[in-house]
């Protein structure tokens, strides 16, 4: 069997940027288009109920403003019915012609109390887990032989890593804030899916600062960087371009997520990496 590494490995780099919407409307338009203009590949919206415009609204607006692809960052599977989801997916992928990617998730720290918040059933992670994969397998059928919106999952531990490697195009790992790197070297070296699968990181933290819905704002950044986590970069451009290629290289690790407040200073990244 080939090693799957060596595909991941050579998998040209793309970045995507965690959107919310902060601030009134035409100041979010605006930052929109500045991070199209700045070479990012995808726009994502975060799942965070009654704090902001639902993703699906949201990423349509996104979509009719720019050519960006856009995508949810990562939908919590127990909010949704999985026909729910899958409708809405397909949906933005027709509505968008062929530019939206569903990251889907089995949930977060904290999801209990979210759910029983909204009145809605807690689950079990096994529960979770099967209506992740119905919400996927839903979606394939609805887009039919014609259509095929690209998956990313958030994955931890060996069933839901099993899910992933059967159906999905990305895979993110639920990292903790203060793992090293090399223990998601262990992580991402049991992963081993017989197909080519595109590895993403989720990047919380560029130098001090912490991107918002990517990571609470009580973050030790500074115990994070002696933990050499990988959801670290440096605010240095030349010095994170350096990082990211070495992660590919050493990890397989091809597609980056950011916070908004972090586009405008990863741009020179973006411009030096994006597609190589």
């Amino acid at each position: 069997m080939t090693d799957p590494t060596a595909t991941r490995r050579t998998k040209p780099f793309r970045f995507g940027v965690v959107a919310p919407i902060r601030t009134d409307l035409p100041t979010w338009r605006d930052r929109v288009r500045r991070i199209a203009d700045s070479g990012f590949s995808t726009l994502l919206m975060p799942d965070v109920p009654r704090m902001q415009p639902a993703p699906g609204p949201a990423l349509a607006v996104a979509a009719a403003l720019t050519d960006l692809r856009v995508g949810t960052w990562v939908n919590a599977s127990p909010f949704r019915p999985p026909w729910q989801a899958a409708w809405e997916a397909h949906s933005l992928s027709v509505l968008t012609e062929g530019r939206f990617e569903m990251g889907i998730g089995t949930g977060r720290p904290g999801l209990e109390d979210e759910l029983r918040d909204l009145g809605a059933a807690v689950l079990t992670p096994g529960e979770r887990l099967a209506r992740l994969r119905k919400t996927i397998s839903t979606l394939r059928d609805l887009d039919g032989p014609d259509l095929h919106t690209p998956v990313a999952m958030a994955v931890r531990g060996p069933k839901a890593q099993a899910v992933a490697a059967e159906l999905a195009d990305t895979v993110t790992f639920a990292l903790m804030p203060y793992e090293s790197r090399a223990e998601v070297a262990r992580l991402v070296d049991g992963f081993r899916p017989t197909r080519e699968i595109e590895l993403a990181l989720h990047v919380s933290v560029i130098g001090d600062g912490v991107a918002p819905f990517m990571a609470p704002p009580d973050t030790d950044t500074a115990a994070m960087r002696a933990a050499d986590s990988l959801a670290v970069l440096p605010n240095d451009p030349a010095a994170a371009a350096e990082e990211i290629q070495r992660r590919r290289a050493e990890l397989g690790f091809s597609y980056f997520v950011f916070g908004a407040d972090f586009a405008e200073a990863l741009a020179p990244v973006v411009a030096e990496l994006a597609g190589h």
